[in-house]
């Protein structure tokens, strides 16, 4: 396989299309080696449309959504940022290069420590990653700029939302199987938040966020 024709389709017949047009994350995306954070078993999927299977039943999203998501977050030089669902490292990686700081929690310790490997492996030096429950955020670092969820969660979380910097946003792919939106949710006073519903997805759940109550008859 040609390895950066592969990569150059990606970008050109995936990516681009799904209108990731902002040309800071498609550079990224041309520089940073997708193929470098894939399982080895799926080296030949690394630029393939679809989701990678990860440990503990995880997955890498396919590479048009994490290049919608870091788009639409849409971080500055001088961020402070909050992943949550670090996988391989790849969404952090191309995160690292936007931000001033970034913090990624991932709660399979296999994960989190292929992460730390393939970052270090990089030369990436502004990222902390750490393994754990990331649902509760990262209460005792401050206010973040910007936070990324990684995975979908059935409604807005709360507890991060209140971590947010006025001014700051949180992407998340919010709902319910067959119906979920990417959505930003954007801090704009102390008790104020706005909403806005980007595009539509399916990805799998982030764990222990909270689920609503089911009710049946």
């Amino acid at each position: 396989m040609n390895i950066e024709k592969a990569r150059y389709n990606m970008i050109e017949q995936q990516i681009r299309p799904w209108n990731v047009l902002d040309e800071g994350v498609l550079h990224l995306l041309s520089v940073i080696k997708r193929e470098d954070f894939v399982p080895v078993a799926y080296k030949g999927l690394a630029f393939a449309d679809i989701e990678i299977p990860l440990a503990g039943g995880q997955c890498m999203l396919s590479p048009k959504v994490e290049a919608r998501l870091v788009q639409d977050l849409a971080v500055k030089a001088t961020d402070k940022v909050l992943e949550v669902g670090t996988g391989t490292g790849f969404v952090t990686a191309l995160l690292s290069k936007q931000a001033q700081r970034v913090i990624s929690y991932e709660i399979n310790a296999e994960l989190a420590t292929l992460a730390r490997a393939n970052l270090q492996k990089q030369g990436i030096s502004n990222v902390e990653i750490r393994q754990g429950d990331g649902s509760q955020g990262s209460p005792s670092d401050g206010q973040f700029d910007a936070i990324l969820l990684s995975g979908s969660v059935a409604q807005a979380p709360k507890n991060l939302l209140t971590q947010l910097k006025v001014g700051g946003r949180l992407v998340a792919i919010v709902g319910d199987d067959p119906v979920m939106s990417a959505t930003t949710f954007t801090r704009t006073g102390a008790d104020a938040y706005t909403t806005t519903a980007l595009w539509e997805t399916i990805v799998p759940r982030l764990q222990h966020f909270a689920e609503p109550a089911r009710f049946s008859l």
